[in-house]
């Protein structure tokens, strides 16, 4: 016990220790902890509502208790399956595309011309600026059957016009492309950052080996961001489940529901717009639960294939 209590005092008196000597930075730190605390934990005493047959009247707590009969009434629709498959089909198209940032990020570090490096980074990076609701108003401007750009050089070519906003068909590779052009440039950022920090006495001593330019690539600014990369890549699997659900709601039409309904667009039309609170609230928590068993699996083989990981 008193081995035990030394041990203790010990760490206490380390905490304590590093408190006073970098308070400045747990400064900073404390507006990150205090928007975490107060807008993601302690609203997640509401997630009781799933398991209630929630009323406004009764309250929180008044509210009666049903269980997961909300869970099995939406395992057991007719919607289940479509919402599912749509949800995780978009997802997987767009993780698919996970390299192209790294890609993009690599042939910009061997850029030699440092002025077309900068132009190309910047007009990569504007997209990231511009609104989702933007972003559709120019696919629904550029798209149209009748006056749309793309659509003139469809009959220039001598096809038919291609209603591509109301063809469940294009909704996918629409949403997924779209995507990738407005976010491309910005996600390069972190791994330019990377790359930055490349030794170039590995790359010097690569030349005099007689290394070419795709080898160094390969085997020396690949391996130096391949943290980085397991990193954001374990993020990502975090979000599977929660695709961009505003760009989602404003693409979608009855005429492409068939490939457009999600699992967020269907919580965003039960709980807010029927006002099935403890349904939507249900669904949600399931959505939720599938994001976090594919992170921590994702993180515990990265940890064991690699040394990179959250934790």
């Amino acid at each position: 016990m008193a081995v035990e209590q030394s041990v203790k005092k010990k760490g206490n008196s380390k905490i304590i220790k590093s408190l006073q000597q970098n308070w400045q930075l747990y400064i900073f730190l404390l507006p990150a902890v205090l928007y975490f605390f107060i807008f993601h934990y302690i609203p997640m005493y509401g997630i009781q509502i799933a398991f209630k047959d929630y009323f406004a009247n009764l309250g929180m707590f008044g509210s009666p208790w049903v269980g997961l009969e909300h869970f099995e009434r939406f395992f057991e629709s007719y919607y289940f399956w479509r919402l599912l498959k749509n949800t995780i089909i978009l997802n997987a198209y767009n993780l698919l595309l996970f390299p192209l940032p790294i890609i993009f990020a690599l042939s910009l570090n061997e850029l030699r011309n440092g002025a077309f490096k900068k132009w190309s980074q910047t007009l990569t990076y504007a997209p990231h600026f511009i609104s989702v609701v933007v972003v559709v108003g120019m696919l629904v401007a550029f798209l149209d059957p009748n006056t749309g750009l793309v659509n003139h050089v469809v009959r220039m070519l001598g096809m038919e016009p291609i209603p591509f906003l109301t063809s469940p068909e294009w909704f996918r590779h629409i949403f997924v492309w779209s995507g990738q052009w407005q976010s491309l440039g910005w996600g390069t950022i972190i791994y330019l950052a990377a790359l930055a920090g490349v030794n170039p006495e590995l790359h010097e001593a690569a030349k005099v080996d007689g290394a070419t330019r795709f080898q160094r690539i390969i085997h020396i600014n690949i391996p130096t961001i391949l943290p980085t990369i397991i990193i954001l890549f374990i993020l990502n699997i975090g979000n599977f489940m929660q695709i961009g659900f505003e760009k989602v709601l404003l693409m979608q039409n009855n005429l492409n529901s068939e490939t457009s309904d999600i699992i967020q667009t269907f919580v965003y039309e039960t709980g807010l717009l029927e006002g099935q609170y403890s349904f939507a609230a249900a669904i949600g928590l399931f959505e939720s639960m599938i994001n976090i068993v594919l992170l921590i699996t994702v993180n515990q083989i990265a940890r064991k294939v690699s040394s990179n990981s959250l934790w």
